[in-house]
């Protein structure tokens, strides 16, 4: 990993505050990281559209924009008027077919029992037992007709594809949509951030490479890596994705300042806590080996944070590789 290789050394004094905040700090050289700062767009890596699977009127609509929804969820439902009506046609069919195999029935039972006492003739027995035939394989066609419509019908909900969040619903209530309309887009829950890197840049960008995201309020920054970088260069950009923690707490297609490597030189970082100012001049207490602590001003340069040091900062001159530094007093 391209970080300063820095060496703490022990804490003198015990305690929890101790263990926190380290009481020496012994200076080394190392490799520091030059970055450079882009900006990245928060983006969803698939963006999936949930579609209707039948034309009608959309009856019912139950998301809207910035919603988050799972795989599977019921978004919308979409109906056909004149299927409703089929359907009650069919319902009604059924019952008069459920009525006449009833009927059938008791005909047939009735020619069975008068069929040995000779009073009707063979062939009323066979118009009998073809009539309770003919009657049952009406009401199975029409039950099996109206299971098909019902799952058409079914059809009409608009599911949700992929588990995320709603960016658009391009269609209200009422509205009236042919099958293929978009109902729904919805942003897949993996999220990463798309670089745009100047194409002279383009020779540091790796897989793998730490970037930084600077945390507006002045707070810890947080670390990535990048994930890919795209083999073509647009507009004079290349580029690239990188992952980081919390991206799906940016607004999608948020805009973001992000630090990405850019090179790499020898140099001295210590933590920012060990410095202080006075009279607009930078100082550092040194250790001594036989006497009390002395102030050596300092010039410092850029902040260089690191997973293994957020709060790092570049010494230019002041310093030598093997001093050993005293944190400053409590006030």
């Amino acid at each position: 990993m391209r970080v300063i290789s820095l060496a703490l050394a022990a804490c003198l004094t015990a305690g929890p505050a101790a263990a926190q905040a380290p009481a020496n700090f012994t200076v080394a050289t190392g490799l520091i990281t030059d970055q450079k700062a882009v900006f990245a767009t928060v983006e969803s890596a698939h963006v999936v559209p949930a579609r209707a699977r039948l034309g009608g009127t959309i009856v019912t609509l139950s998301v809207q924009d910035g919603d988050t929804v799972t795989a599977g969820q019921t978004l919308a439902l979409v109906a056909a008027p004149a299927m409703a009506q089929q359907l009650q046609a069919l319902d009604a069919n059924i019952t008069g077919q459920r009525a006449q195999l009833a009927q059938t029935n008791i005909d047939l039972a009735r020619a069975q029992q008068l069929i040995h006492s000779g009073a009707i003739a063979r062939s009323t027995l066979d118009q009998a037992q073809t009539a309770q035939s003919v009657a049952s394989s009406s009401l199975k066609s029409q039950i099996a007709a109206r299971g098909a419509l019902a799952q058409q019908i079914a059809e009409g909900a608009v599911l949700a594809p992929v588990s995320g969040r709603v960016l658009l619903t391009p269609v209200t209530q009422g509205t009236v949509v042919v099958s293929g309309d978009t109902i729904a887009t919805i942003a897949q829950q993996d999220y990463v951030l798309r670089l745009d890197v100047p194409e002279y840049h383009a020779d540091f960008l790796h897989v793998g490479d730490p970037v930084r995201i600077d945390n507006g309020n002045g707070g810890t920054p947080a670390f990535g890596k990048i994930t890919l970088v795209y083999p073509q260069i647009q507009n004079g950009q290349v580029e690239a994705d990188a992952t980081a923690p919390n991206i799906g707490s940016y607004f999608t297609g948020q805009r973001i300042q992000v630090w990405v490597f850019a090179g790499q030189r020898p140099g001295l970082v210590i933590p920012a806590s060990f410095i202080e100012s006075r009279f607009g001049l930078d100082y550092v207490d040194l250790q001594t080996k036989n006497g009390p602590p002395i102030a050596v001003p300092v010039q410092c340069g850029t902040p260089q944070p690191t997973p293994a040091l957020p709060d790092g900062v570049e010494i230019l001159s002041g310093l030598h590789p093997g001093e050993v530094l005293t944190a400053p007093a409590a006030p």
